[in-house]
């Protein structure tokens, strides 16, 4: 078999050159293959650490939709309450709910600092269950407590953006700022978070609930409720629990079988995007695919032409005893060793290619896809190798001998 190897080796680099652009091609399939199939899976975790940087296990309930009239849209007049809050977290009607957080959203809210002021995206009142329901991590200080919303304290958790803009990077934690002119301490920082698409969720101040209603929104209705599930594998019957409860507190209007609310399972969205995400790759794989049948076809072309080329060697080396089998192992061989020569140098390019954002997105490599890149090229080798080996072994040996 060395022997053999040795024999394919030297046919190969008997036409460097174009051994080397056979060679390629297939370089540029395994590659193209790897590369891609890493932009989809990037780009597939991005989505997912977007749609998990809102919450774990999480359920978002609002107001419901706009309800279609007989003279045009009309909207619903029921609205949330801390009592409807209240409500989700009975743990006998629903059992499947750790945590229900009432929000309020503060609108044109200006914070301000010696002589800086800054607007935050957004300034949210709640419960400090928020915080692990929305995977709120601390970077400085603490999260407000129980107690702070009991007993109507003013302060308040800030994003690492609001610190960037109002307090210049510098430790914020126990600074006075006026909140539309009314003083709030703040008592720690959050983790960053980035974005989750839409928007920064670093841009972000929060205080207790009952401090913002004090000073800013008033009492009366929140702007939404966050529910969080015991578990992932949970949150569907959490959603049906919340769903239940809320529809004997908010039944429909009159005459309407839309409900007043919307519940907005996190988990459905996850799967929705893992499932459109899988599409994505694996058409961006078939796509790669191509070029890698491609290059399997210049093996099939080089070995052809070898064929050809070496027909009077074929010749002599059945004359002196030389098998069938013999000549198609050794075409075969040839033909292996360019598409594991292809395999190696696109393996290589793939894995550096992936190294690099492309289209704005990270790629990340899917272990599984330099196997299957691999495998294909050798196999792609293997397949296109045995019709002109075949071709090789059919020869007679005189008509070989012949042959000018």
């Amino acid at each position: 078999m060395r022997e053999v190897v040795r024999v394919a080796l030297a046919g190969l680099t008997a036409n460097k050159l174009r051994s080397g652009l056979t060679i390629l091609g297939l370089m540029i399939g395994v590659g193209s293959v790897i590369v891609l199939i890493a932009v989809g899976t990037g780009s597939s975790d991005a989505v997912q650490n977007q749609i998990e940087a809102l919450g774990s296990n999480v359920l978002t309930v609002s107001t419901g939709p706009t309800l279609g009239g007989l003279f045009g849209a009309r909207t619903t007049t029921d609205s949330l309450t801390v009592a409807d809050a209240n409500a989700l977290q009975n743990k006998i009607a629903a059992p499947d709910v750790l945590s229900a957080s009432p929000i309020v959203n503060a609108n044109s809210v200006t914070l301000t600092d010696g002589s800086t002021t800054y607007s935050p995206s957004s300034f949210v009142g709640t419960t400090p269950a928020y915080q692990q329901a929305h995977s709120y991590s601390m970077a400085e200080g603490s999260w407000f407590t129980k107690a702070d919303e009991t007993d109507h304290s003013r302060v308040m958790v800030v994003g690492p953006t609001v610190v960037e803009n109002l307090f210049s990077g510098a430790d914020p934690v126990g600074d006075t700022v006026k909140v539309n002119g009314t003083n709030f301490t703040v008592v720690g920082v959050t983790n960053s978070k980035g974005s989750n698409g839409t928007t920064n969720l670093d841009d972000v101040a929060v205080a207790p609930l009952t401090a913002v209603q004090d000073t800013l929104t008033g009492y009366g209705s929140i702007s939404s409720i966050t529910v969080q599930a015991k578990s992932r594998d949970q949150l569907n019957a959490a959603q049906t629990e919340v769903t239940d409860i809320l529809n004997k507190l908010l039944p429909p209007s009159p005459g309407s079988t839309t409900s007043s609310f919307t519940v907005i399972n996190q988990g459905s969205i996850l799967q929705t995007s893992n499932s459109t995400n899988g599409v994505f790759t694996t058409l961006l794989g078939e796509v790669a695919a191509i070029s890698l049948l491609v290059g399997g076809l210049g093996v099939m072309n080089i070995m052809l032409v070898s064929v050809t080329e070496r027909t009077r060697e074929i010749g002599i080396r059945k004359a002196v005893g030389a098998r069938r089998a013999d000549i198609m192992v050794q075409f075969l061989v040839e033909a292996v060793l360019v598409s594991l020569f292809g395999g190696i140098a696109g393996v290589i390019f793939g894995v550096v290619g992936s190294q690099f954002k492309i289209a704005g997105v990270q790629p990340s490599i899917a272990p599984y896809s330099i196997f299957l890149a691999f495998g294909a090229a050798v196999l792609t080798g293997l397949f296109f190798g045995t019709y002109p080996a075949s071709r090789a072994a059919r020869m007679r040996p005189i008509e070989a001998l012949r042959f000018e």
